[in-house]
């Protein structure tokens, strides 16, 4: 049997970028999933209100509103991080300079909690190093003591600290929603996953801050314009110096963690990835080419010809491979130019992968009991339950090549001994967190409970599990088409069924989707070469 981080991680070669301070990968962690928002924000809030003088907080978000709450009762965000800055913790932020509101963008937002946290005491940089029309995607959050290392833990995934993400499992939606398509209704329901992080990784998660906020790349901004708006209303546009490292956490479980981000190649570089980085789409080349049972993903996009025909590839040199995905069944924005895009990405890339295995490629999107939507946000993959990603990036070309983003993937050492304990049937054994985290969020969207064994082991097989989530999507379907006569039948799976684009349309979409919502930040050989 191949060692099983040799095999399913990234080796620093196979990283690519020899400039970064990160190492090829940290064992000795303990993850938790955290799913949906709510459970997210109460977490955090948990362990920012124990931090004390002295102690670290550092973070990066997309979006940040300073009124978000993190539970029913508050604190907002701007009074979580605030309060901890005026009790002398040291609050560093990284937060995306952003585009103005009136186009979907996050400026006004960013700005405000950058003012109100400096103001309290913190010290926040806007962050506009990116490539042309990209973004700061990464959302992370590095809490470190110097006196009670227990407390150490990172948060990394796909939950900003903003509006609509504070959903639970009811998937009513967030009490302070952001607009969105009419078909999710006045407040969205948003599925949504973070990783709970303890361990000597979350040193390596404080370097991921570190490089970003101590690299000479400065000011922050190369727009001449905004800089000059940046200076008239005050803005922090150079990083102050962080205080002295900490050693890693000690160890606290199981799991090996590989830190693995994306850069563009972008002419304002950092010195600690000059040439960008691409190790997400590495990470998942090698791991979703290794698979041969089950690719189980969770993604707000799953488009791109790119990573359609690496999936593609998977599915032919493994007969028995299922793909099952989880999808939004709409767009969250209305409008023929945000929506016919992502719609003819979507398909092409389906239809790459129906190409080649039209019976073992299944897709869904999900709805609450109200029959209303739910956004799936997630940026998950569990592969033949020993491989896990959990970050800000989507499967597409522009989070595997163009915004910054970060992912945590994960090995764990116990094996899960469940039948069948060797799926693959190559001696490298089902792995219990991987596991684990597939039965959770199938449990979730088939009605199930995850902590009743008898309901979770008719999943724990892969072809079981295909069969189970698509006989709920056909009952769930079926009772739509009768009429909703009847009790509703339990779950949120429904078949996803894009509707088709017309030729016409594809002639100005797609090039409006390859240039705009799925541009390529790779360097012209790469690009040519196909290579990431």
């Amino acid at each position: 049997m191949d060692d099983p981080l040799e095999s399913w991680l990234l080796t620093g070669a196979e990283r690519g970028n020899r400039h970064t301070r990160l190492v090829d990968r940290v064992p000795g962690n303990a993850c938790t999933p955290l799913v949906h928002g709510a459970t997210y924000f109460a977490r955090l809030l948990a362990c920012v209100e124990q931090l004390t003088d002295g102690d670290r907080l550092f973070f990066t978000d997309w979006r940040g509103d300073p009124d978000e709450r993190l539970t029913d009762a508050g604190p907002t965000v701007v009074e979580m991080i605030g309060d901890a800055a005026r009790r002398g913790v040291e609050v560093r932020g990284l937060v995306w300079r952003s585009h103005g509101e009136k186009i979907k963008m996050n400026q006004e937002s960013n700005e405000a909690l950058d003012v109100a946290l400096e103001d309290a005491g913190g010290r926040v940089v806007l962050d506009q190093r990116v490539h042309r029309f990209g973004s700061h995607h990464q959302k992370l959050v590095v809490l470190r003591s110097p006196t009670s290392p227990e407390r150490d833990v990172a948060f990394v995934g796909g939950i900003d600290l903003c509006h609509s993400r504070r959903d639970d499992a009811r998937h009513l939606g967030d009490p302070q929603p952001l607009a969105m398509a009419d078909e999710y209704g006045p407040t969205p329901p948003w599925h949504d996953v973070q990783l709970e992080v303890r361990g000597p990784a979350v040193g390596a998660f404080e370097t991921v801050f570190r490089e970003r906020w101590e690299d000479p790349a400065s000011p922050v901004t190369g727009n001449p314009l905004a800089r000059v708006r940046d200076e008239l209303r005050g803005a922090r546009l150079r990083t102050a110096p962080l205080p002295a490292e900490l050693p890693d956490p000690a160890p606290a479980g199981t799991h090996t963690v590989q830190v693995l981000r994306t850069y563009p190649a972008a002419r304002s570089v950092y010195d600690f990835a000059p040439r960008g980085e691409r190790s997400i789409a590495r990470g998942y080349s090698k791991a979703l080419l290794r698979a041969t049972r089950l690719v189980y993903v969770e993604d707000q996009y799953l488009w791109s010809a790119d990573i359609a025909e690496l999936l593609a590839r998977a599915l032919t040199a493994s007969p028995q491979l299922h793909l099952v995905a989880v999808v939004p069944k709409v767009p969250d924005h209305e409008g023929a130019l945000a929506v016919l895009p992502n719609r003819v990405g979507q398909l092409q890339a389906l239809q790459v992968c129906r190409a080649v295995a039209a019976d073992r490629v299944h897709v869904y999107d999900l709805e609450n009991e109200q029959g209303t939507p739910i956004y799936v946000h997630a940026k998950a993959c569990v592969v033949d339950d020993a491989w896990v990603s959990v970050g800000s990036d989507n499967m597409n070309r522009r989070s595997w090549t163009h915004d910054s983003e970060l992912s945590a993937a994960v090995v764990d050492a116990e094996h899960d001994g469940r039948a069948p304990a060797d799926p693959r049937g190559d001696g490298t054994g089902a792995r219990r967190f991987a596991r684990d985290l597939r039965l959770l969020l199938a449990a979730e969207h088939l009605g199930l409970d995850p902590d009743r064994p008898d309901q979770v082991a008719p999943l724990l097989e892969p072809q079981s599990f295909v069969d189970a989530m698509a006989a709920s999507a056909d009952r769930l379907d079926e009772w739509h088409r009768g009429g909703r006569v009847g009790p509703r039948p339990p779950g949120r799976l429904r078949r996803h069924a894009p509707p088709p684009v017309p030729r016409s349309t594809r002639l100005w979409a797609t090039p409006v989707y390859r240039l705009l919502h799925d541009p390529d930040g790779r360097p012209f050989r790469m690009r040519r070469a196909g290579e990431f």
